[in-house]
């Protein structure tokens, strides 16, 4: 590491792993909305597939856990950050 790089504060550090989890967040919820498309087609759509579309719905369970656990996560992050600002 040179002189001229400055290390991060560990609210700086937060920030950043919080945009980074939000991004995540965002994709995921994109893969969600994905997965109910799919699981849509085979339910009742195009696809009719009842073998398939209990797979997808287990999937879209397991997709809105993860979801709720980016929710979790990024709140928790948040308060930490707030009780380090208000600690300054």
């Amino acid at each position: 590491m040179s002189q001229s790089e400055q290390v991060k504060s560990k609210t700086d550090y937060l920030r950043d792993v919080t945009s980074q989890v939000k991004e995540m967040q965002h994709y995921a919820q994109t893969n969600t909305e994905k997965l109910s498309s799919a699981w849509l087609a085979f339910d009742a759509g195009e696809y009719k597939d009842k073998t398939f579309a209990p797979r997808f719905e287990t999937l879209i369970d397991q997709q809105g856990k993860l979801l709720d656990e980016f929710n979790t996560v990024i709140q928790d992050i948040e308060i930490a950050i707030n009780h380090s600002e208000q600690e300054k």
